[in-house]
């Protein structure tokens, strides 16, 4: 406990600029916090799962919350919840983040080489250039939360490899579903190489059939707990700007004099440091002599850490600009948008090779070294550790109808444009005809107006149409225009002449309600098991 305590004290000192009155003024966190305002008045209106940004894209709506990481934004809402505001909220996702993931690194790295190894593999993971570009520059709320879940997943399968226990089981299912949900490029990048050291357990143990069941268990219902994010992103994704906006986009290329050495900077893409980290690459340059310290001991970790040094390789190689054609050659990796978000990777694999180095050093001088490591990852990046200034607004701010959504409009209805321009004049407007308007109700998935029509009557609702949006006149559903070039993306409908009940309502598609039952189950087979795990070692123990 005392070891823990130290760690956390020392992940403590960079953070301290996240106790200042307001957030970080950084690139992405306003909108950061615009997107959690929109997630939690959905969530407080009944919608468990928020999927429609009402408020967002000058008022006229969006549907990036289901096409963005919704794990932060639940973390934050929970915060909101307990009486924070929304900035505070998104100030304690950020701490959490950066805490938890180099305590749960730590935890894992010391499960196999000890203590010294947990405790400066913990820190490198955490006390890298690139984590307070994340932080203090980018304000990557979602990037930041997901750096907790990679080395948690893996902790929890060594654990398991090692003989079953169902919290062992659950926690890796639920930390492997954290991982999706808190960001979905990220997600991509580490499942590869968890799946990897998946393997690697199943190649070192004796039991390797038994094992197998298990992980193969543990992916599926991590899977399928985040299938309500997942699947709907996946298949619904066609009907966004996201395919358009991001073909042959991919930028952030980087030199690798930029990756051995570069100076901070709050600039954007090309300006920030790019760096991994002077310990880092130290951990990295002697590798090759630990795999082979391994070897010769016939310890099997110089198979684990081969598989890794290749992954890292592969990892700095996408960086470079050499690697520009494979980006535009396989679709997938086009979608990472920028070349430089491979560091996470390299980092956390290079934090991996620092724990390695430790546990192969002499006894003696195992603590010594691990002191010299804390000491230098703090002088080494003090300076990258502080604010360029703080921001703050009121709840009310995020709430109203605001004007930002993404920063290239990638969540947008493929048939609108990419941003709208102007917060519309009335929530319900008149295109042709004559009719009084009076708003009933206005929430994030449900609108209500009386109109009463004097002649047949052509009306926009000024939301953008996306599907499970509907309008109800006088409780039946009516043909939906919104490909009218002079009102783009934006649901307009005629009403006849007389008094109307007009309701424009937003509900799950049957291919997003599929997803909800496969993450309903998928929670219902988590607890069915736990539940009869327990009453089988109640049994066990009666007898």
């Amino acid at each position: 406990m005392k070891k823990i305590f130290f760690l956390i004290l020392i992940l403590m000192m960079p953070l301290l600029s996240f106790f200042h009155p307001g957030l970080p003024l950084t690139h992405d966190g306003e909108i950061q916090v615009a997107r959690i305002a929109s997630f939690y008045q959905s969530l407080s209106e009944g919608n468990i799962v928020p999927r429609w940004a009402g408020n967002l894209n000058w008022g006229y709506g969006t549907p990036i919350l289901m096409f963005v990481y919704p794990l932060p934004s639940y973390a934050a809402s929970f915060f909101h919840f307990l009486g924070f505001s929304f900035i505070d909220s998104a100030r304690a996702v950020f701490i959490l983040g950066f805490i938890f993931s180099g305590l749960f690194m730590s935890l894992w790295i010391k499960e196999i080489w000890g203590w010294p190894a947990g405790l400066v593999a913990g820190l490198l993971y955490t006390l890298a250039p690139y984590r307070f570009v994340d932080l203090y520059v980018r304000g990557a709320l979602g990037e930041n939360f997901a750096f907790i879940w990679p080395p948690l997943v893996c902790w929890l399968a060594l654990r398991l490899s090692k003989g079953w226990r169902w919290r062992h089981f659950a926690g890796a299912s639920l930390a492997l579903a954290a991982l999706i949900l808190s960001h979905n490029m990220l997600s991509l990048m580490f499942l590869p190489v968890i799946f990897g050291y998946l393997g690697y357990l199943i190649f070192v143990s004796k039991k390797k059939w038994l094992l197998v069941i298990r992980y193969k268990l543990l992916v599926i219902l991590g899977f399928m707990l985040a299938a309500f994010f997942w699947l709907p992103a996946l298949l619904e994704s066609k009907y966004t700007l996201r395919d358009i906006v991001t073909k042959g986009s991919i930028t952030g290329f980087e030199s690798f004099s930029r990756l051995a050495w570069s100076g901070w900077n709050y600039g954007g893409t090309g300006a920030f440091s790019v760096q991994l980290g002077v310990l880092q690459w130290l951990a990295v340059i002697l590798a090759p002599l630990l795999i082979w310290s391994f070897w010769r001991k016939k310890d099997k970790n110089w198979v684990f850490l081969t598989g890794l040094l290749a992954c890292f390789c592969l990892a700095i190689f996408l960086i470079l600009p050499a690697a520009k054609p494979l980006y535009f050659g396989l679709p997938l990796l086009s979608k990472f948008q920028f070349a430089w978000r491979f560091l996470s990777l390299a980092l956390f694999l290079a934090a991996i090779f620092a724990g390695a180095l430790i546990y192969l050093l002499p006894k003696r001088l195992k603590l010594l070294c691990a002191v010299l490591f804390v000491l230098c990852s703090i002088l080494l990046n003090k300076d990258y550790w502080r604010a360029q200034d703080f921001f703050y607004k009121d709840d009310a701010s995020y709430l109203a109808a605001y004007p930002g959504t993404t920063d290239t409009g990638e969540g947008s209805p493929v048939w609108s444009i990419r941003f709208m321009e102007k917060f519309p004049q009335t929530p319900l407007a008149i295109i042709d005809g004559k009719a009084e308007i009076k708003e009933v109700t206005r929430k994030t998935n449900y609108h209500q107006y009386q109109v009463v029509a004097t002649k047949p009557t052509r009306l926009a609702e000024n939301t953008l149409y996306f599907p499970g949006w509907q309008i109800l006149v006088n409780g039946q559903p009516v043909a939906i225009q919104f490909q009218d070039p002079a009102w783009r993306g934006i649901m307009t409908f005629t009403v006849p002449a007389g008094d109307h009940e007009i309701k424009a309502v937003f509900k799950e598609t049957k291919m997003r309600l599929l997803a909800d039952g496969v993450s309903g189950l998928g929670l219902v087979l988590l607890l069915f098991s736990g539940i009869m795990r327990s009453k089988l070692w109640k049994n066990l123990k009666s007898r």
